[in-house]
């Protein structure tokens, strides 16, 4: 892999300063005495950094070319583009949901719940009943399969994406509390209007930090924890979901995306930076407008030179893990025997390996602690969309990765929670799960409040 990036960074000159992010983070003291070190969450590529800038650092190890190289991928991945013809970040729109990587990526993390606004991240995935060529989503006519809410001065977005909520409140047996919000969506003042049986997905962005480590899983390693059939009858199963890449031209395993339709690092920054802000690549060379009144009708495409777009692409592989925190902690030890105990740790499992990668060995055979298993899960009606995404039902979502989640207030601020940012704090996150989730969201409405605040303490920790 890495031989594919070098050959690029001929115009990534060395001027680029390296001494200071290689010194943000510090190498991690001896701990514990057995020599095996808890809080080392991504391997050699694991940061101790509890800032803000948590999820933002790269992997210490990296040379001068290849810190050269991810400098270029920030840059960008930062930069706030404009539309079309500009010397610059040329190429926004003219439909778009944000000018930029980081506006639905703050500080790398997961972005706000809301939409229409600067910040806002929350993106509405829609699709019609069926299946495409290669067994993806089908295009919704005039819309395709995501609305964009922004357009340019004299254009006109596809829709106004308005959100409510309906609150509930419910107790623990102990007399405790919490709230639930359950957010309604709708689509207001379309251009045009929509078809009847149209599907709609909401969803927040996930964070990016460790997803290189998490493309470095072999395939088999990953099939090898689902169970489609249940064959141990544990009641959870976990199945792998294959999607089309826009890279090999050919059906892979799904990895990245809350429906796990997503199967590599590229196709993501691709797909993301033509639907989330419209710039087109030679991976999505098609403007999203076209065939719409709001297309610019420029022969400008692909907008985004290859070098960029892997520069971004090797931005995203090369971003490190914080390290856990407070490991020794008598009540963060408790709430990890309860994390178990619940079956929380059947989907989110706490390690994986990466595998040899004689091309970039600084992501070889890492014993890492991702809590994901990478599957799709049936997590219930609750949390049921009712569309489907290639091979994941309606209900299925991916495992999230749990590593940095204690972090999320800190970086995300404030933090929240679920495929829709639904769950304002991790326990009304645990109180959303259901279907194969529903025992393990049984056991903890049982603990007692100490043991509900020694697992919350364990979340915190990662």
């Amino acid at each position: 892999m890495l031989q594919k990036y070098k050959s690029r960074t001929a115009l990534v000159t060395a001027s680029f300063a390296v001494l200071l992010l290689l010194t943000m983070c510090r190498k991690p003291d001896a701990f514990p005495s057995s020599g095996y070190d808890e809080r080392l969450s991504g391997g050699v590529n694991t940061v101790f950094d509890a800032t803000s800038h948590a999820f933002s650092n790269p992997y210490p190890g990296l040379d001068a070319a290849e810190t050269a190289l991810h400098d270029l991928g920030d840059s960008k991945f930062e930069a706030t583009f404009v539309t079309a013809p500009a010397p610059v970040n040329s190429g926004l729109g003219p439909l778009y949901n944000n000018v930029s990587c980081a506006s639905c990526h703050h500080n790398d993390a997961n972005g706000e719940p809301t939409a229409g606004g600067p910040k806002s991240a929350l993106l509405i995935r829609v699709s019609m009943p069926g299946q495409d060529e290669h067994g993806g989503p089908v295009p919704v006519p005039g819309f395709g399969l995501q609305i964009e809410d922004k357009a340019p001065i004299g254009k006109q977005p596809e829709a106004t994406v308005d959100i409510t909520y309906n609150y509930q409140t419910y107790s623990f047996p102990d007399g405790e509390t919490y709230e639930l919000r359950k957010p309604i969506f709708t689509l207001t003042n379309t251009y045009t209007g929509l078809p009847g049986g149209y599907l709609m997905s909401p969803r927040v962005p996930l964070p990016v930090m460790g997803l290189g480590m998490l493309e470095a899983v072999s395939e088999n390693d990953i099939l090898a924890n689902a169970d489609p059939d249940d064959k141990d009858q544990d009641g959870i199963s976990g199945r792998a979901n294959y999607v089309w890449d826009p890279d090999t031209k050919s059906t892979r395993l799904g990895r990245f995306g809350w429906k796990a339709n997503v199967p590599s690092i590229l196709a993501q920054v691709a797909g993301a930076l033509s639907n989330d802000i419209g710039i087109t690549s030679r991976l999505a060379p098609i403007e999203t407008s076209y065939g719409q009144p709001q297309d610019d009708g420029l022969k400008d495409d692909p907008e985004m030179p290859d070098s960029v777009l892997n520069a971004i692409d090797f931005y995203i592989h090369t971003l490190s893990v914080p390290a856990r925190r407070d490991v020794t902690d008598p009540q963060v030890v408790r709430g990890k025997t309860l994390f178990k105990a619940a079956t929380c740790s059947r989907c989110h499992l706490e390690t994986l390996s990466t595998a040899t990668d004689v091309a970039f060995p600084a992501i070889s055979n890492q014993r890492i602690h991702p809590y994901t298993d990478m599957l799709l899960h049936d997590m219930g009606g609750s949390l049921e969309d009712g569309r489907p995404d290639y091979l994941a039902s309606g209900a299925e979502w991916r495992t999230p990765p749990l590593w940095g989640v204690g972090l999320y207030e800190r970086v995300a601020s404030p933090a929240h929670y679920m495929n829709d940012g639904r769950a304002r704090t991790l326990m009304e996150a645990i109180m959303w799960h259901g279907g194969e989730a529903a025992g393990a969201k049984a056991y903890v409405t049982r603990l007692s409040k100490t043991d509900r605040d020694a697992l919350i303490a364990f979340l915190k920790s990662l």
